[in-house]
Parts: C-alpha cells; structure tokens; sequence
C-alpha cells in the first residue's frame, strides 16, 4: 500500500508553528519579522509565486515588503534595492524572485544580499556552510523537502538516494542536506549514462529534471520513496516528472503534483524568515 506524501497537511501544520512562534517574537520583544521580496519584470509564474508567499507570510503574521520593478530595470537599479533592504534593521530576510530579465547579472544580484538575510540560501556562504555540513539558511524547496520525510517518519541515514537534477535551487543544496542527515548520495543529470540503474538501486529517488513524466515505473524498486520536485504543465494540466499513475502503484511513498513538494517551499521560507527574526 503506498502512502502519499500529503505536502499540503504538513505545510499547514508547519505554517501553524511558525504562526506561534511569530506571536511570540510579537509579544515578547515587540518584533514583528519581515521579509521583503524583490521582483523584476512581468514574468507570470514569478508573479504568482510572490503573490502566493505574501498571502501566506500575512496569514502567519509575517511583515511582507514587495520591491517590485519594470522588466527594462538596470542592474544599478537592482542593486540599489538590495543595498536599501539590506541597511533596513527592521528587514530580516531578502528574496529576489528568479529568474531576472536577461539584462541583470543574476549571480551578481544574489552576491549582493547580505548573507545573513538570504533567506533563499543562494548566497555563495550559506551554500559553504552547507557543504561544510554546518547548514543555517536553505533553499527552501530542499529545506520543505527534509521536513516532510521528517514528518512521515521517513528515515534518511543510510539510505542510498538519487537526485536526478543538479540545479542550485533544489538538486545540490538537497545533496547537501541528505549528506549531512548522512545518506548516500547519487546525483544523476543530462549527461548521467546509467540514470535507469542507479534509480533501481535507490531507497529514495527525488525527481527533480523539469521533464513531464520522466520517471516512470521501471526506474523504481517496490517499496522506495518517491520525491517529485517537477511542474509542468500539459494540455492545461500540472504534473510533475514522475509519471504518478503507474509509479505510485510500485512506490512505498510519494508526493503528488500539485499538493506534495510546492507547499512546503513556502513554508520553509516562512519558517527561515521567522529563525531570522530572532536571531535579530
């Protein structure tokens, strides 16, 4: 019987944690944690993301400031609202939503946010501290991903895992976090020979190649954990990399799309933004 990864439950009880906790910070030192979010351009999906963290970082009691500029922003512009929020004592973390218009130096940009307000853990420091095996700040997709095996009880040491995606965002800084959880750790990608074998072999296969339907029921031994980090979207329809119809008939667990991963990113930044907060 498969059990599925209900990323909508755990993220509602995860956001309810963080909503105590920001009560707290409010009634016992008078803080009310912020975080300000950068957006550049018109870019549709970016739009929907940050509308969607601000509406949850309200419903927890989180202060949201939206930095929002044309698509025909320049660098200079970019950067001055970063250097602004990062002098701004009452802001505690800083997010610049990507990707950014092809005119701005992405890697410039999130060099520039002061380390201890990246709250995203794409600042090269917070990825060292990662690797070092002392992580702080986190992407969040990698970070919502710990918490919900964490919740189902999903044991993590000693297993041997496959990523498949190698992206900052979410393949290496996982890589990372089950490294120190102390799993062994595959990361498989478009250049990868034997993807197929080393799926076969794996405790735990975390899909995360942005390829609709890429993982299908042979790449999984009966029984394993099954994470599926994709979006995308056919005839209208979001699904994810993992072909769910026939892989969740072999899976021990697995996460749907929509409703597994996707919610505990934001709460996860919810969560880091309110660890920046009393660290303040």
């Amino acid at each position: 019987m498969t059990t599925i990864l209900d990323g909508k439950a755990s993220a509602k009880a995860w956001r309810a944690e963080t909503k105590t906790r920001v009560a707290q910070l409010a009634t016992e030192r008078q803080i009310v944690p912020t975080l300000a979010v950068v957006l550049v351009g018109e870019d549709p999906a970016s739009q929907i993301y940050v509308r969607n963290k601000i509406k949850m970082a309200k419903q927890v009691g989180i202060k949201s400031i939206n930095k929002t500029l044309p698509t025909t922003a320049t660098q200079e512009e970019v950067l001055a609202i970063v250097a602004e929020l990062n002098h701004d004592p009452e802001v505690d973390g800083i997010l610049v939503q990507l990707p950014l218009p092809e005119q701005i130096n992405e890697e410039a940009v999130l060099l520039a946010v002061d380390p201890k307000k990246d709250v995203d853990g794409f600042h090269p420091m917070n990825l060292g501290k990662l690797w070092g095996g002392q992580p702080e700040l986190v992407p969040a997709t990698a970070a919502g991903i710990m918490r919900l095996l964490a919740d189902y009880h999903i044991q993590v040491e000693g297993k041997n895992v496959l990523i498949i995606g190698r992206s900052l965002i979410v393949g290496r800084p996982l890589a990372g976090l089950f490294l120190a959880a102390d799993a062994t750790v595959t990361i498989a990608h478009s250049h990868t020979k034997n993807t197929l074998e080393l799926a076969r072999q794996a405790d735990i296969v975390v899909a995360a190649i942005g390829q609709a339907n890429f993982v299908t029921a042979d790449f999984i031994k009966p029984g394993a954990v099954v994470i599926d980090v994709g979006t995308n979207r056919i005839d209208g329809h979001l699904v994810g990399d993992v072909e769910y119809a026939t892989v969740s008939q072999k899976a021990g667990f697995i996460t749907p799309v929509p409703g597994g991963v996707g919610p505990m990113t934001i709460a996860a930044l919810l969560s880091q933004t309110t660890d920046l907060a009393e660290k303040r």
